[in-house]
């Protein structure tokens, strides 16, 4: 158990979590604010979705990721940025005549969805690896091979590292094709989603089955939403996986109490260093992953 964990805070995600929680950031200054204090808590990476300020909406807008990176990158701190890639594939088709698209569609090309990732090269963005019956009703997420191949290849042309994102077994098969067709430099980043619906379930056995496939040489982390997020710290642990916390997946430090973005990163760490492991630092970090900074 002595080893060094990566620590990812997820700083906001894009579900509908604003009004349940005063604590999730919002505008840029929010985004980066939270960033730097996570990072200052202790986190190695952070996880970063934007929202218009506006309608508190999840957002694809270059400019304001490029506002978060500045400020992130300008402030005293220098944690790893990992920016999602994932926006883009929302279709919401009526179920009694789906080939209509009904509010809340977003749907962009894979290589429309890298536009901030091109402009910004961060050192790690996400690349989500499949399609998805997403929660309830007719929202579907979209991901297609051919989406996710045109993407992985021009995110690897780019120097940067994709975390790919896996919500169940079929995304984990893709993945491990993509690494087996040499679209994924090494050491292949896996995030092992847990509790999204209809993806993978919370489940220790499940998550064990999943480690059992990764590929020789794989870096990976885990992490759970809701309720089981900070357990599920010691579990990723246990296995020997990196972890992640944060708003976009959580909003609870404990029952009835909400959390911040840097107390969750806290309560991490004290998990992490409990069970006899050290937390990395953003360099060890690089090293672990082999990032092109």
């Amino acid at each position: 158990m002595n080893r060094k964990v990566i620590v990812t805070c997820a700083l906001t995600g894009a579900g509908d979590t604003t009004a349940k929680s005063e604590y999730v950031p919002v505008t840029p200054d929010e985004i980066a604010a939270d960033a730097i204090a996570a990072a200052r808590a202790g986190a190695s990476v952070v996880h970063i979705h934007v929202r218009d300020p506006e309608t508190k909406q999840g957002s694809r807008d270059t400019a304001l990721y490029r506002e978060v990176v500045r400020q992130i990158k300008e402030s005293d701190v220098d944690p790893v940025i990992n920016l999602t890639a994932g926006m883009g594939g929302d279709l919401v088709v009526d179920p009694s005549e789906p080939t209509v698209q009904l509010p809340g569609t977003d749907l962009v090309s894979g290589l429309e969805r890298l536009a901030h990732v091109e402009e910004l090269r961060p050192e790690i963005c996400t690349i989500d690896c499949g399609s998805l019956n997403f929660g309830e009703g007719s929202n579907l997420y979209v991901s297609t091979p051919d989406m996710l191949r045109e993407g992985a290849a021009r995110i690897k042309e780019l120097g940067v590292k994709p975390e790919m994102e896996i919500f169940d077994t079929g995304n984990l098969w893709f993945a491990n094709v993509m690494v087996e067709e040499g679209l994924i430099a090494p050491p292949p980043l896996y995030q092992l989603c847990m509790g999204i619906p209809y993806g993978a379930p919370v489940d220790p056995a499940l998550l064990q089955a999943m480690v059992n496939l990764l590929p020789e040489g794989a870096q990976w982390t885990s992490f759970a939403i809701g309720r089981n997020q900070l357990p599920w710290v010691a579990q990723s642990v246990l296995l020997g996986g990196h972890v992640r916390v944060g708003l976009e997946d959580n909003l609870y430090l404990s029952k009835g109490v909400k959390a911040t973005n840097a107390q969750l990163t806290e309560r991490a760490i004290d998990i992490v260093t409990g069970m006899g492991s050290s937390v990395a630092t953003p360099d060890e970090a690089r090293e672990i992953l082999k990032l092109e900074k």
